[in-house]
């Protein structure tokens, strides 16, 4: 069910927003400036019209989520990020490391439910070897050649080619040849140079992140894109952060979907507050219209709860993830979320949402639509 252009114009008060919708309908890009409008502005219902009218004219009321399963294999991590509750040093009481038995059979409880994407993330430990990381890889996929792995982030794939003394590139290659199919949107936390020294100083910065997935795109490997917000960046900022990934989609096309992802406080250094629903709610609109190379926009529903998941199913985005199983880093900072859903309750929940539950792969292609 398309939203008329007509209500869409009709919930607009302001001047210059109007403006802008116009634009926006008649297919045109609107540029940093008008974006940043967007989310100055206090016209929220017209805001989520309009991204819900971009979102209908691509996925009609199509919803999508994955039946997967998240594995982080350790929290140590070298980096002790400000904003992150979950890296933790090998000395802490907290931390753990997986043993190459214990991921095999979290894979395979996935396997036997259903599940056919692992999405591999963690810390980045000072003492393990290059090996390791493709190893993983390469043994899943030996044990469970069915499954699609997404796997390390381009902080991770950074890492990796500092220890083993690769360039990016050798390094996908070689994680590709042993299984890795995709790569995960996670570590661009926020491109800006200002806040990026303020909330993870010591990590690959924003060029290098950017690079390793344009490198990803040139090798055929399909990478999501994040965005941490609601800490110390600017609205402006955010603009920037977004601008910098439509112009390599307009380049490399390898992006699949871009999620926004909220900044939780709680058990981390930097502290701060929580997003508002309203600012969670801009971000996921603003996005839609803004990011229009994008196909996908999701909204998370381990950081912006599912309730507001809802909602955000009614402002541009079109896609929640996925059963997920036991999600730890976002929860260490404190998401009161489940740590996973059932089939049935992500059906129920894009269904209440007014929503087509529709379970996609991780390439978006649709398995089943549940009318």
């Amino acid at each position: 069910m398309e939203l008329a252009i007509d209500d869409v114009l009709k919930s607009v008060q302001d001047e210059r927003l109007l403006d802008i919708s116009y634009k926006v309908l008649s297919g045109d890009r609107i540029n940093e400036e008008e974006a940043l409008y967007l989310f100055e502005s206090n016209e929220l219902t017209a805001l989520g019209m309009l991204a819900e009218y971009i979102n209908r004219k691509r996925h009609g009321m199509n919803a999508y989520f994955i039946v997967n399963r998240q594995i982080n294999p350790t929290n140590v991590c070298v980096y002790q990020c400000d904003f992150c509750a979950f890296g933790v040093k090998k000395s802490d009481p907290k931390a753990y490391e997986m043993s190459m038995e214990e991921i095999l059979k979290k894979v395979e409880e996935t396997y036997l439910a259903g599940g056919r994407e692992i999405h591999m993330v963690g810390g980045i430990p000072a003492h393990w070897e290059y090996e390791r990381y493709v190893s993983l890889v390469r043994e899943i996929k030996k044990h469970f050649p069915e499954i699609v792995i997404k796997a390390w982030t381009a902080i991770e794939i950074h890492h990796m080619a500092k220890i083993s003394k690769k360039n990016y590139r050798e390094v996908l290659e070689e994680l590709k040849e042993a299984g890795l199919e995709a790569l995960p949107g996670g570590g661009a936390e926020i491109f800006s140079e200002r806040a990026r020294a303020i909330i993870s100083p010591n990590k690959a910065n924003a060029q290098e992140y950017l690079e390793v997935h344009r490198t990803a795109h040139k090798l055929g490997i399909p990478t999501n894109a994040t965005m941490l917000y609601g800490h110390v960046e600017t609205l402006s900022e955010r603009v920037e952060h977004m601008a910098k990934l439509r112009e390599i989609q307009d380049d490399t096309g390898g992006f699949q979907v871009f999620i926004p992802l909220a900044y939780w406080p709680e058990g981390t250094r930097l502290g701060g507050r929580r997003t508002s629903s309203v600012d969670d709610l801009k971000t996921i609109a603003v996005s839609r219209i803004f990011l229009d190379n994008f196909e996908h926009i999701k909204a998370y529903w381990i950081t912006l709860g599912e309730k507001l998941t809802q909602v955000a199913l009614n402002f541009g985005a079109d896609d929640v993830d996925g059963t997920i199983e036991e999600e730890k880093i976002v929860h260490s900072a404190g998401t009161r979320s489940a740590y996973g859903h059932s089939v049935d309750k992500l059906v129920s929940l894009i269904k209440k949402a007014g929503k087509v539950p529709t379970e996609r792969d991780t390439f978006y292609n649709v398995k089943r639509v549940y009318s």
